[in-house]
Parts: structure tokens; sequence; C-alpha cells
């Protein structure tokens, strides 16, 4: 266990920061399915901004590789642009 007194503040945000971005991850991952079941176009488009939205969030605070954002990105634009 830490003895510095900073280092136990480190531990509390630490432990707060982890269960923020778990939170935000697991959310952007059940919107992504949410808009992989859609199957309307118009209801897809809606969810695909704020799903896109969501993705650059976590990339910009690397809670995700940036790669990994660009890819789920560029799939579910694939897959809405494919919807009829």
């Amino acid at each position: 266990m830490a003895n510095h007194k900073s280092s136990l503040k480190r531990i509390r945000a630490n432990a707060a920061k982890r269960l923020r971005n778990r939170y935000q991850a697991k959310t952007t991952r059940n919107a992504i399915k949410k808009l992989r079941n859609t199957t309307t176009k118009a209801d897809a488009t809606a969810l695909l901004s704020k799903v896109i939205s969501m993705l650059d969030r976590l990339a910009k605070k690397n809670v995700i590789h940036k790669n990994k954002a660009s890819n789920n990105k560029s799939k579910l634009t694939k897959f809405v642009n494919g919807l009829s």
C-alpha cells in the first residue's frame, strides 16, 4: 500500500477514471450493437452520428485506440450505406 498522500490520492483518482472509462466504453459498445440491429436506413443514419461522436470521444481520451475508432466508424458507415 502506498504511503505518500499524493500517491493515495492518485490511486483514488485512477479508480474513479477507470470506472468512468469502463462505463463510457460499455455504453458505446451497446450503441454499436443497437446500430447493427437496426433495419431502416433512417433510424440507422440518426444513430450513426451519435455513435461516431461517442467513438471519437473515446479515442480522444485514449480509452480506445484511434485506429480502432476509425475502423469501427468505417465499418458502421458501410453498414448504414448498405441498408435500403
